[in-house]
């Protein structure tokens, strides 16, 4: 006679039965990862208009600071995640361009990765406009990064680690690539820090957002998404907890603009 117990159905959660957010919805896991390529398919001409009308063009300020608090140099490896549109991989090759040794040409290797292909296309349709070489395009997943371990001096990602499914996978992954010593820099909508601006900031984001998606990019139901994405993702020391719990030291954030978007710092030592 078996000494064992059947194991409680209730307690088996297979692949399948998993489930995630997808902005207010909750959904199969299986699913957000081609919702989320939907998404940004729908809005990637106008991607950056939008997000320069939504923000008055803020995000703009914010994503120099990102850079310069990452302090690119000259010839080093850098993986930027979720950047199909290059707005972070184009800071950080003029960066490292000005500070070459070869009369400021461009000396290292920057890879964008991204999930949706059309913001690929259009990414590298800018680079080609600015005549910016050396930058490689790749379509992927965060969560499982088809780049062997130790293999980048700096791993960024801007505004696309509350679109994964797992964010606790992408940041694993974060730290396998990077090689001893690489840093993880991470740019993403926060919670506001004073609680007198959060009833305000939260009418702007639901009432007016949207709307804006409707008008400028004909997708309404995208931008609705991305509004309630970010209500869904861990506020600042939670998501800094889970950079340090992915095996990361010296981990630290910033705010930027009263906590309506934050950048997260770590080192794989």
């Amino acid at each position: 006679m078996s000494d064992t117990h059947p194991t409680d159905p209730t307690e088996i959660e297979t692949e399948t039965e998993r489930t995630t957010h997808f902005g207010a919805e909750t959904i199969p896991e299986a699913e957000k990862a081609g919702r989320v390529r939907g998404v940004f398919s729908s809005v990637a001409a106008r991607y950056d208009l939008m997000n320069d009308i939504m923000s008055g063009g803020v995000h703009r300020l914010w994503k120099d600071q990102m850079v310069a608090w990452l302090a690119p140099r000259p010839g080093w490896r850098v993986l930027d995640v979720a950047g199909g549109t290059g707005d972070i991989a184009f800071r950080i090759h003029r960066a490292m361009t000005r500070l070459g040794q070869r009369g400021g040409q461009f000396e290292g290797e920057i890879t964008v990765l991204d999930l949706t292909q059309e913001m690929l296309v259009e990414g590298e349709r800018r680079a080609q406009t600015q005549g910016l070489q050396g930058i490689d395009w790749v379509c992927g997943d965060a969560m499982a990064l088809p780049f062997p371990d130790r293999s980048f001096d700096a791993f960024t990602i801007a505004f696309g680690i509350r679109n994964v499914t797992r964010p606790e996978d992408a940041l694993a992954e974060a730290y396998r690539v990077l090689k001893p010593g690489g840093r993880f820099l991470c740019l993403e909508f926060s919670r506001v820090t004073p609680p007198a601006l959060r009833a305000a900031y939260d009418a702007y984001s639901y009432g007016v957002i949207p709307r804006m998606g409707q008008a400028v990019t004909g997708d309404r139901d995208s931008y609705q998404y991305l509004v309630e994405s970010i209500r869904r993702f861990p506020d600042q020391h939670r998501f800094e907890a889970m950079v340090h719990a992915a095996g990361f030291g010296r981990v630290s954030h910033r705010n930027l603009t009263l906590g309506v978007a934050a950048m997260h710092s770590g080192w794989r030592l």
